[in-house]
């Protein structure tokens, strides 16, 4: 899967332990699914799940590995992506912004880049086939990048990774139903409840869009203008969310959970997000009685390697490595849990 900023990769196997524990689960909504990392656990696990995420990358990911069935799919799809890698390399729209005018790829894996994706959308495939051909492609330009793991900014000088060939790989389908939405938070509970809901929202101000720009635009092929060093898409200008605002996300977490219907409500949060612990824990226990459970956590790697400025110098000295994700438990229909520890 992609690198990424707030990634649960480490701490999936604590989630997945702690939904295990409850009894009688069988549905689960990861309502901000970003990589859909999660999720694609929970479904390995046998659970439904049913992912969202408003960005249309993360939707194409949940699409993946969350909605596909791999017994449906899984033929056909190592079928495409083999004949995807055969596709000659044409320069166009994604070498010119993002090999020439910046550079987060070189412009030989940008060419490639270029021709497959203009291949998928000239084949009008299914909806779930397209994702998982978009997501190869997608998790290669991923592999072959010069980034730290995010899209505001790229390397003053070439990652070794960045000189590889691109190469495409099935994605790791799970057998099974699932579900991908693309909605506002609020509007999937409308929609229906679930046993689990599982909340790992924005907590600062980094906004995923921005942080993920070029895969928004790979995944969308809409070729938009753009803008600054980092070739930003021009709608990230006006990309807003309460949760990436200090003075908003209060009320707008306080609205989400007093929307969701579940018999248990999980949520990840940092302890450097701008909401507090005790605030957290607070606000939570209005839905019922809560745990919590600190695991310790590295921050993301542009904070391990240090502050630069524009010109790619080193500016200052980062105070700490080392953070904390807090996962928080609360049983909202009164049916007992689980002792958490920690």
């Amino acid at each position: 899967m992609i690198k990424y900023i707030g990634s649960k990769r480490l701490l999936v196997e604590q989630i997945s332990t702690i939904i295990g524990r409850l009894a009688d689960v069988r549905t689960v909504l990861d309502l901000f699914s970003g990589t859909a990392r999660v999720g694609h656990a929970l479904k390995q696990r046998g659970y439904h799940v049913t992912a969202n995420d408003h960005t249309t990358y993360a939707h194409r990911l949940a699409q993946c590995y969350v909605q596909a069935d791999r017994a449906h799919w899984h033929a056909q799809a190592s079928a495409l992506i083999a004949e995807l890698g055969q596709v000659p390399a044409q320069a166009g729209y994604f070498t010119q912004t993002f090999c020439v005018d910046s550079r987060y790829f070189q412009p030989q894996n940008g060419a490639r880049v270029d021709a497959i994706r203009e291949r998928i959308a000239e084949l009008a495939l299914p909806e779930e086939l397209e994702a998982v051909a978009l997501v190869s492609l997608m998790e290669a330009a991923d592999r072959v990048d010069s980034t730290v793991g995010l899209q505001m900014a790229y390397l003053k000088k070439w990652a070794p990774r960045a000189f590889n060939e691109l190469e495409l790989r099935v994605p790791e389908l799970v057998g099974g139903p699932g579900q991908a939405l693309q909605l506002d938070a609020l509007e999937c509970f409308r929609a229906g409840s679930y046993d689990v809901v599982y909340l790992d929202p924005p907590y600062n101000q980094h906004k995923y869009m921005n942080n993920y720009h070029v895969w928004e635009s790979l995944m969308r092929w809409d070729k938009p203008a753009t803008y600054g060093v980092a070739n930003k898409r021009v709608d990230c200008r006006e990309y807003d969310s309460p949760f990436n605002s200090k003075p908003r996300i209060a009320p707008a977490f306080a609205e989400l959970i007093e929307a969701v219907r579940a018999r248990y409500l999980l949520v990840s949060f940092n302890n450097e997000g701008y909401l507090a612990e005790e605030q957290l824990r607070e606000m939570l226990s209005a839905r019922g009685q809560v745990q919590v459970l600190s695991v310790a956590f590295k921050r993301y790697v542009g904070a391990q390697i240090g502050i630069y400025n524009p010109n790619g110098e080193k500016t200052g000295k980062v105070s700490h490595l080392d953070n904390k994700e807090l996962l928080y438990l609360v049983d909202c229909e009164g049916a007992g849990m689980p002792e958490l520890g920690g």
